[in-house]
């Protein structure tokens, strides 16, 4: 959660960003989220997002330019840099519309097929660009279920997959091949249409954007398919469009999974992680959704990925 400080300058940052000119605006402020890796505020068509205390403000302003240099994939950015508050960086951008979470009929996979491709195919500038944080926050998930539930019964299957995981996706050293320019935390929840309400799908969040092996970014949607928690046909929507749209990460044709498979087998760890993590600190049972990532990690547990990149 934020400091009880930071909540209220956000506020006055984001209104006087979005009404330069009018600074007696009554409308008010609403918090989007408030964890304790962002604290994320909308005023009128302006959001400020506070970033993770441990953020480095010079790869999250490296993050912002290469964002700013994408339109049409990324929701650009208000200011070209980060500013400090109470201790944290904040960036601002406008508002979009996000995914809505009531209607999974319409969630956007072509679009985030596509864009993902985009992003793929982009230069890398040769300015330099931080790695791609996916395998250090799947790292990050790991460390607090061995901190927070060591003892779980379900800890046990998710520490077995990850030790059996290669070392680049464990973030102990580069991938393989680091060339492309990725999200790293793709989901639909990083999707928003702008300009509100039904412009464009454009990424937002750009706090793990950087180099690495454009396969992690198809990662989730193909680890949710293999735990059974996505419908064929949805996985099939945004494997199909990825492929049109001449994304790299996997042949344009034939079997996908000697690509994906390590990244999967990672972001099925990390997810189960985070699951057993938060279901041991609220002393409930595992639920419909998180039992079948455990399920997945003790049948990975067993065997070796097939994909090299020890």
């Amino acid at each position: 959660m934020t400091t009880d400080a930071l909540l209220p300058a956000l506020a006055a940052r984001v209104r006087a960003t979005a009404h330069a000119d009018a600074p007696a605006c009554p409308c008010g402020a609403a918090t989007l989220a408030d964890r304790p890796d962002a604290t994320v505020v909308r005023h009128a068509g302006t959001v400020a997002k506070a970033h993770a205390p441990d953020t480095d403000p010079a790869a999250l302003a490296r993050r912002v330019a290469v964002a700013a240099g994408l339109p049409g994939v990324f929701l650009p950015p208000l200011a070209p840099t980060p500013v400090t508050l109470h201790g944290r960086p904040v960036t601002f951008w406008p508002y979009g519309t996000p995914v809505d979470p009531e209607d999974p009929d319409a969630a956007p996979w072509e679009a985030a097929a596509g864009l993902l491709a985009r992003l793929h195919r982009a230069p890398v500038p040769e300015e330099g660009v931080p790695a791609m944080s996916g395998p250090a926050k799947a790292a990050r998930a790991v460390a607090r279920l061995r901190t927070g539930a060591p003892h779980h019964p379900a800890a046990g299957p998710v520490l077995g997959a990850w030790a059996g995981l290669p070392s680049w996706a464990r973030a102990e050293t580069g991938p393989p091949a680091a060339t492309a320019l990725c999200h790293g935390d793709l989901h639909l929840g990083q999707l928003v249409r702008h300009p509100a309400p039904a412009g464009p799908w454009l990424l937002i969040d750009v706090d793990d954007l950087g180099t690495g092996d454009p396969a992690w970014d198809l990662a989730r949607p193909a680890a949710w398919y293999a735990c059974g928690l996505l419908p064929p046909e949805e996985w099939q929507r945004f494997l199909t469009a990825y492929r049109a749209a001449g994304g790299p990460a996997v042949p344009a044709d034939g079997d996908p999974w000697p690509a994906l498979d390590v990244p999967a087998r990672a972001l099925t760890v990390q997810t189960a992680a985070r699951a057993v993590t938060k279901a041991a600190a609220a002393d409930r049972p595992l639920d419909e959704a998180e039992l079948p990532l455990v399920d997945a990690c003790a049948r990975m547990a067993a065997m070796r990925p097939s994909a090299p990149g020890g």
